[in-house]
């Protein structure tokens, strides 16, 4: 009886340490970005304050620089999750994929790029770009196709009321503009803060504000890689929108601390400077969930910007399920 009694305790011990084992473990993910950007300071947050970890998980994060690149490492499963603008999924479901791209949660909700003029002006007005030379972002990004809205939104026709150059490659649009070409360019942050700071050149005005509420940054994966992964995308999920309220809810010279690390190069008032430019203007998603309005704003301007090949109803490509189950705890 007594040998009987000490087997069931270690059986049962046994069990116990083997279910413990089971919710500790670490799962991986690799998460592939378009850029390395202050603008995704929320998701630098969740890596630096620990909060993938507290969820159980262990994030990999690659820097892939370009959208195509970034659903590249997608389709061929060189990443779980992709962090990139949801027109790119949108290119994907048109050439008629048998394994969507699922936008599970939002990052940014505006564009974030900046109007930068070669002259300093205290009252800028969006008729002064006629007749100008404006260097532009690349075509079928969504950059451009924001600064195209805005231009038209504003009675500027981007093909006939100014000279609109689009042939520079990104990374060499701040050096083209530094160097001489163009009265206008359209500029991320830090740059422009950069180039202002500097004497280079002045923001004027911000496209994240003319352009309104748009999914310009989300968190998407492989419709197969959800259905395999429900719990991880859910922690995923849980994680990002910890750090977006962590972010909405602490000071910029905090927020600025906490992703220092990721930006070892830049220093940490010009941090604070982009973080509070983000900030002041709502960039920053304060929860996951991408709104119906905000994807139906998308389509529109890639359709004012000719480079919506159909329209994709909300339900087929964007998945809310995760968010709002982390946002009712």
């Amino acid at each position: 009886m007594k040998k009987w009694f000490i087997l069931v305790c270690t059986s049962f011990l046994i069990l116990l340490s083997l279910s413990a084992c089971n919710q500790n473990k670490i799962q991986n993910l690799k998460l592939a970005e378009v850029t390395h950007s202050i603008f995704y300071a929320p998701l630098y947050v969740a890596m630096e304050e620990g909060f993938f970890k507290e969820e159980g998980l262990d994030v990999e994060l690659t820097t892939t620089w370009g959208g195509d690149k970034t659903m590249t490492a997608l389709l061929s499963d060189g990443a779980d999750i992709a962090l990139v603008g949801s027109e790119t999924s949108i290119y994907v479901e048109a050439q008629g994929s048998k394994d969507p791209v699922i936008n599970f949660a939002q990052l940014t909700q505006t564009d974030g790029t900046f109007l930068v003029s070669r002259e300093k002006m205290d009252n800028f007005e969006w008729d002064q770009l006629e007749g100008r030379t404006f260097l532009g972002q690349r075509k079928g990004g969504m950059p451009q196709m924001v600064g195209e809205f805005v231009l038209k939104q504003n009675g500027i026709d981007p093909t006939n009321d100014l000279e609109l150059i689009q042939n520079i490659d990104f990374a060499n649009i701040p050096s083209a503009f530094a160097s001489g070409n163009g009265d206008y360019v359209q500029l991320f942050e830090p740059t422009a803060s950069i180039f202002e700071k500097e004497g280079t050149g002045y923001i004027v005005a911000s496209f994240g504000t003319e352009s309104g509420h748009v999914p310009y940054t989300t968190f998407m994966a492989k419709e197969s890689f959800l259905k395999e992964n429900d719990e991880a995308a859910k922690k995923f999920t849980a994680a990002i929108y910890k750090a977006q309220q962590w972010v909405e809810e602490n000071e910029v010279s905090k927020i600025a601390q906490s992703i220092a690390p990721q930006f070892e190069d830049t220093e940490i008032e010009l941090i604070e400077t982009v973080v509070a430019r983000y900030k002041e203007q709502g960039s920053f998603s304060t929860d996951p969930i991408l709104e119906e309005e905000e994807w139906n704003n998308l389509q529109n301007i890639m359709d004012e910007a000719g480079e919506l090949p159909t329209r994709i109803d909300y339900d087929t490509l964007v998945n809310t399920t995760y968010a709002k189950d982390v946002m009712k705890k």
